[in-house]
Parts: C-alpha cells; sequence; structure tokens
C-alpha cells in the first residue's frame, strides 16, 4: 500500500520562512511527477509547483523567486522551501505524486495536508 505524508507547516510571520516534507512509502516502483497544491479558505485547491523525476521544475507565478520545490528520489521524498511568506500563503498544503506501485497501474496520491498560516 503506498501513503503520502507531509510534514513542516506550522505558524510564522510574515517574511518568515517554511520548508515543507513530503515522503511516498510502501511497495513504490517509481515516482514521476511530484506536486505542492495548496487550498486557502473558500478557494479552489491550485497547483503550486511541481517537478519532474528529472528535477525539472515549474512554479506558479507567485511562487516564483519565493519557493524552491525540490526532490530526493532515492529515498520518494520532495520539499518545498518558501521564503518571504505573506499572508495570502496561509492554506493548507497537499503532496501529490505519480507513483507506479509495484505491480500496480500508475495513479495520482494525494497526502492529507499541512496547515500553513502566515501572520500579518
Amino acid at each position: 500500500q503506498v501513503q503520502v505524508l507531509e510534514s513542516g507547516g506550522g505558524l510564522v510571520q510574515a517574511g518568515g520562512s517554511l520548508r515543507l516534507s513530503c515522503a511516498a512509502s510502501g511497495s513504490i516502483f517509481t515516482i514521476n511527477n511530484m506536486a505542492w497544491y495548496r487550498q486557502a479558505p473558500g478557494k479552489q485547491r491550485e497547483l503550486v509547483a511541481s517537478i519532474t523525476a528529472g528535477g525539472s521544475a515549474n512554479y506558479r507565478d507567485y511562487a516564483k523567486g519565493r519557493f524552491t520545490i525540490s526532490r530526493d528520489n532515492a529515498n520518494h521524498m520532495v520539499y518545498l522551501q518558501m521564503y518571504n511568506l505573506r499572508p495570502e500563503d496561509t492554506a493548507i498544503y497537499y503532496c501529490a505524486a505519480d507513483i507506479y506501485p509495484e505491480g500496480g497501474p500508475v495513479r495520482l496520491y494525494w497526502g492529507q495536508g499541512t496547515q500553513v498560516t502566515v501572520s500579518s
């Protein structure tokens, strides 16, 4: 059984930094794209950043220059380093990964989310 678990959220003042981590575990054959999404209260879930297995990253405009996505393929991890946080970054952040489980088809797995709150 494959699981995805985020950690690293919390409360931070505007201008501060946080690093989110996401670990995929279980019977994993390989992982393709990994990504971070977020959902603010009353808003739809949106893609923040994504990264391919080869390390090519893409960001939403508001994340460019402030957020960095990275991954550790050997340990099935993905990270989101966030700098210069703003109150509008407050949201639940979700990790998502395209995972081929051993003996099964690829599918998108989601974590349960981690809360990030930025105070002004």
